[in-house]
């Protein structure tokens, strides 16, 4: 069934979210912290059973210069520089197994997919840890750190996302100028924040993001990842105002109101893990091009292969040249 407000509603709204006033500067500060901490590229070829693709084994600086696993999936035997897709995971999942997500070298990019520090054993598996201490929390990651924005889980997380940009862009296999993000749920919050912060992308898809308009998601969905956020403030019921600021610095709908790079995304009307109000909200705030699939009969799973293969068709476009 529809789980948010009807159609015409959702075309129309808009979020009333309040940014903090040190927003642009908090993470130019943290991206500069990290970029400082620069480290090695470790890039280790597999042997596969693949005969049409090579892959390899990434490690790259992330967050304070910690490393963050990636797999480099290429056309085999591909020679030159070539149009790259940077992937991000959903929530709970990890980079997964080297056999698996071929589509995009399959269709001839370099596709570096990034595993997600502290999660992948949801799903997916993942070889990252999050080296950061955090003080209590609802079980999950999004409540780490919750109360002190420099200690969120979602900081250390997006700027492992802007790195892996910066990482991918520094193969012999990528063209550093035709480089685009994409993502699902999570891994589309995470595409949403790297095309705001890293403001040279040729472009981002973002399926069904998360992480968008997130005061109104805490209060219109009962389903995990966003029951942990209430969970937690139904406990530390002083702790809103804190919490609220927090969630201020990783919101989608900030990261749209500065996002200018060509973009794409899909929302599903019978979603109850993202509340499609809020995938609308950061559609409505997006300030560069942006054009929006929506799905009427479908949940979190939104367009599945028929997201994929109109998102090739736009990456083509938009990597082309």
């Amino acid at each position: 069934m529809y789980t948010d407000l009807p159609e015409a509603e959702l075309r129309a709204y808009r979020s009333a979210l309040r940014e903090p006033d040190d927003f642009d500067a908090f993470w130019a500060d943290t991206l500069a912290e990290a970029r400082a901490c620069d480290g090695d590229l470790a890039v280790t070829p597999l042997d596969t059973p693949l005969t049409g693709l090579d892959v390899f084994d990434v490690a790259f600086p992330g967050f304070a210069g910690q490393s963050v696993r990636a797999w480099l999936r290429v056309p085999g035997g591909a020679t030159g520089r070539l149009p790259t897709i940077v992937q991000y995971v959903g929530y709970g999942g990890g980079r997964g197994h080297p056999l698996e997500n071929l589509l995009w070298a399959a269709a001839g990019f370099a596709h570096l997919q990034m595993d997600t520090r502290g999660q992948g054993s949801g799903w997916s598996r993942g070889d990252t840890p999050d080296l950061a201490g955090a003080g209590p929390q609802a079980p999950g990651m999004a409540t780490r750190g919750i109360e002190d924005a420099r200690r969120y889980y979602y900081r250390r997380f997006l700027t492992d996302a802007v790195r892996a940009v910066d990482a991918a862009r520094r193969l012999p296999a990528v063209d550093p100028g035709r480089v685009a993000v994409l993502g699902h749920s999570q891994g589309g919050g995470a595409a949403l924040a790297a095309a705001a912060l890293v403001p040279d992308l040729r472009a981002a898809v973002a399926y069904v993001p998360f992480l968008c308009d997130i005061p109104r998601a805490v209060t219109v969905t009962d389903a995990h990842p966003y029951r942990e956020i209430r969970d937690y403030l139904a406990v530390h019921r002083d702790r809103e105002e804190a919490v609220l600021r927090t969630l201020g610095y990783v919101d989608g709908v900030a990261f749209a109101r500065r996002a200018g790079v060509p973009a794409r995304f899909s929302v599903a009307l019978m979603d109850e893990i993202v509340p499609p109000s809020t995938v609308f909200a950061a559609v409505n705030a997006y300030r560069g091009p942006a054009e929006l699939a929506v799905w009427r009969y479908n949940g979190h799973e939104a367009g599945g292969i028929d997201d994929d293969a109109a998102a090739l068709d736009f990456l083509r476009t938009a990597l082309d040249g």
